[in-house]
C-alpha cells in the first residue's frame, strides 16, 4: 500500500471505496496509488533546481521509495531533475520522451522506457499510454529536445491524465473518459510564456477533458530567488482563480485544490 509522504508525516494509504489515492507533492511531482500500482510524476526533490528555491516542505519520506513507475513529461529542469531521479530504487520503470536518454542520469538499476504520443507501457495493474503536449522540447536553447509528453494511466477501472507542462489544444477532447485530470495551472514565476496552461486556459480544457475531479499541480512549490525577497510568500492564487473559472466553464468537474503534502482519495465511473 502507498505510504503518503504529506508534511504532517502521517500514513494513509488507498481506503475502502476509493480506486485510488494522490498527494500533491509540489510542481508537477504528484504521487498515486492506481491498480496496486505507485506512479510517481515529475519527481523535483531538492531544495534547489538551478536559481529556483523549493518553498513547499520536502516530503518526510522519499516517495523514490514508494514509486513502481516514474513519469517523466518534458526535459526542463523543473521536470527531469537529474538529482531527483539518481534516487530512483532498482526495479523501477522510468518512462519519458523519445529521445530523453540522452538527458537522464546513468541508471543502472532502473529499466528506462522512451517512448512517444500514442505508445503505451504497462506497469503492474497500469498501463501508461503517452499523450501528445503542446510545449517547449528544449533542455536548453541549444541542448537536447525532446517531444513533451502528457500521460494517460488506466487501471481499467479509473483514468487519470496527467498533463505535465502543455498549453491547450483540441485533441485534449480525445483522451475522455476521464476520472481525474491533473492540470497545470501556473509556474514557478509573475508570468507566464507560451506553452503553459494558466488558470483559464486549464478550466478551458476541462470543458474538452470532462474528468470527474481535476487538481490543480504546478504552482506554489519554486520561485526565484530574487522574487522572493519582493513577494515573500508563494503564488497561491492561481489554483483558486481556475477552481472559480472551473465553475463557470465546466460546472459538472468537481476541483479540489491541494497544497503540497496533501492528499485525495478518488472513485472511478459509478462508484463513490
Amino acid at each position: 500500500m502507498l505510504t503518503v509522504p504529506n508534511s504532517a508525516d502521517a500514513t494513509e494509504s488507498v481506503q475502502s471505496g476509493e480506486i485510488g489515492r494522490l498527494t500533491y507533492i509540489g510542481h508537477a511531482t504528484t504521487l498515486m496509488e492506481l491498480g496496486g500500482t505507485v506512479a510517481l510524476t515529475d519527481p523535483v526533490l531538492g531544495r534547489w533546481v538551478g536559481p529556483l528555491h523549493r518553498l513547499a516542505q520536502l516530503p518526510a519520506h522519499s516517495p523514490m521509495e514508494a514509486a513502481d513507475v516514474v513519469l517523466v513529461s518534458h526535459l526542463h529542469r523543473d521536470h527531469l531533475d537529474r538529482p531527483s531521479l539518481r534516487r530512483l530504487r532498482a526495479g523501477t520503470v522510468l518512462i519519458a520522451p523519445r529521445g530523453a536518454r540522452r538527458v537522464l542520469p546513468r541508471l543502472r538499476d532502473a529499466e528506462v522506457e522512451e517512448i512517444s504520443a500514442g505508445e503505451k507501457v504497462s506497469v503492474g495493474g497500469v498501463a501508461v499510454t503517452a499523450v501528445p503536449a503542446v510545449h517547449d522540447p528544449r533542455r536548453d536553447p541549444w541542448g537536447p529536445r525532446a517531444q513533451p509528453l502528457g500521460y494517460v494511466l488506466d487501471s481499467g477501472r479509473c483514468r487519470v491524465y496527467f498533463a505535465g507542462d502543455t498549453d491547450l489544444f483540441p485533441e485534449m477532447a480525445e483522451l475522455r473518459p476521464l476520472d481525474l485530470a491533473l492540470l497545470p495551472v501556473w509556474g514557478w514565476g509573475p508570468t507566464l510564456g507560451p506553452g503553459h496552461l494558466g488558470p483559464r486556459g486549464a478550466a478551458q480544457a476541462l470543458e474538452l477533458l470532462a474528468p470527474r475531479l481535476a487538481v490543480p499541480i504546478h504552482w506554489g512549490t519554486l520561485y526565484p530567488l530574487g522574487l522572493r525577497r519582493m513577494r515573500p510568500k508563494p503564488l497561491s492564487q492561481p489554483p483558486l482563480a481556475f477552481k472559480r473559472l472551473a465553475a463557470e466553464l465546466a460546472p459538472e468537474v468537481e476541483v479540489r485544490v491541494l497544497t503540497p503534502g496533501q492528499s485525495l482519495g478518488f472513485a472511478g465511473a459509478g462508484e463513490s
